[in-house]
């Protein structure tokens, strides 16, 4: 049973989380292909230019490609925003009464109807996952072959300018959420036949990747069995009830990962029971159904990204979900002990940023409210401190360099029980 006798789905399926503290972490070096880390993350909306410049001003990426009717698109607007290995496209279809299919299309697949569809069941969200992969044919005919759903077979994408190109193909992940594989020798900002932009003003907030995708399922299991069938990722980490619920309500987890573990997707699905219906229970509701919950952007400086998105907050950036109380701060030390400064404490409390710890480091992060107006999708902000090891030569075994170990500080179970009080003292104010 879940917190407060919660029941989940797992249960009834006749499996059994075994939540954080027995969760053994173990890397088989499963994937069914060559999958080495995300790509991009495509949001399909209403309207692409204001969204993306929103993205833009809120966030600190430029404009790095496009293709609308200024470069021969009649079917739709997309736009690419970029701050190092962080990619955004935005998309929005145009009016299905003059939508056409020309040389000035790179993705011919786009369907107008499916837009709008897609739109009108689940606001602004995100609807394509990229991968870079080995060879997208392959991954596409590995998957299928092993229970994915193919909603895209291999696609050739050419870029005149350079003699490149690419190949991509799309399955299903979960609910109406895809993963796009990406292959080829383009090495343009987004995909080849996409238009660069130049010109556009160079800012950064310091944003550097996507350090998790979070997606929200009614069936935990099912959803996690349906992904590392067909791909072959591993089981990550793990969360029940109990490790992260409030008195009000919670939800369980399951991360997965592929080799490298530079791709990290937990899966959430809600429990049942308790006095308050589960964030995730209020998702699925708002979004109709499953869906990508939320991104971790990762920085190497939490403090000087927040400071420039919090002075934008007021005025057409993101906003933050409430700030903890004085007794979450008060009682920090206690918790996370000499592993900040004096200085960083100080700077924590100030910006409102939420401080947890494992066994090999500190995550230090932030959550947006929802980015559009169905409490749904939102973004977090976060910092890994910590766990830095040796890269090798596999051939020679000379070391090369150094990095972070994947997840290091976990996933803010310590925050869970705060996070979940400001949710749920935000949700009072919208009555959902």
């Amino acid at each position: 049973m879940g917190a407060g006798g919660a029941s989940t789905t797992a249960e009834k399926a006749g499996m059994k989380l075994v939540g954080h503290k027995n969760f053994q972490r173990h890397n088989p070096k499963s994937d069914k292909f060559a999958i080495h880390k995300f790509h991009s993350f495509e949001f399909w909306c209403a309207d692409a230019t204001n969204t993306y410049k929103r993205f833009s001003y809120g966030l600190g990426m430029p404009l790095v490609a496009k293709s609308d009717q200024s470069t021969n698109n009649q079917l739709f607007a997309s736009y690419v925003l970029r701050s190092n290995d962080l990619v955004f496209t935005f998309t929005a279809p145009y009016s299905r009464k003059c939508a056409s299919v020309s040389e000035g299309v790179p993705l011919r697949h786009y369907n107008a109807d499916q837009a709008y569809e897609f739109i009108n069941s689940h606001g602004l969200a995100v609807r394509a996952v990229g991968l870079l992969v080995d060879d997208a044919k392959t991954a596409y005919e590995v998957s299928v072959a092993h229970g994915a759903k193919g909603v895209l077979p291999p696609l050739e994408l050419k870029d005149e300018a350079s003699g490149t190109s690419q190949v991509i193909s799309e399955v299903i992940v979960y609910g109406d959420v895809v993963f796009r594989y990406v292959s080829g020798s383009f090495t343009g900002p987004f995909l080849a036949g996409y238009a660069p932009v130049t010109d556009s003003p160079a800012t950064s907030f310091g944003l550097q990747r996507v350090d998790h995708a979070v997606g929200n399922a009614h069936d935990l299991i099912k959803t996690v069995e349906y992904i590392t069938g067909f791909c072959g990722f591993h089981e990550f980490a793990e969360f029940v009830a109990e490790d992260v619920g409030t008195v009000d309500s919670g939800l369980n987890s399951m991360v997965i990962a592929n080799n490298e573990e530079s791709i990290l997707m937990p899966v959430n699905e809600p429990t049942f029971g308790t006095p308050r219906k589960s964030q995730i229970q209020t998702y699925l509701e708002q979004n109709e159904g499953p869906g990508l919950q939320h991104l971790a952007l990762m920085t190497n400086d939490i403090f000087t990204t927040l400071r420039e998105m919090r002075a934008r907050s007021d005025f057409g950036g993101f906003e933050f979900m409430p700030r903890a109380n004085a007794k979450y701060y008060k009682d920090m030390f206690a918790r996370i002990g000499d592993s900040l400064s004096p200085q960083q404490y100080k700077e924590v409390e100030e910006l409102g940023i939420l401080v947890d710890k494992d066994d090999q480091g500190v995550l230090l992060q932030i959550f947006t409210k929802p980015l559009g107006d169905r409490p749904t999708v939102f973004l977090e902000i976060i910092q890994r401190v910590g766990c830095m090891r040796e890269v090798k030569e596999p051939a020679t075994g000379a070391v090369v360099g150094t990095e972070q170990a994947a997840g290091c500080g976990g996933f803010g179970k310590g925050n869970f029980g705060a996070l979940f009080k400001s949710i749920e003292d935000y949700e009072r104010t919208l009555n959902v």
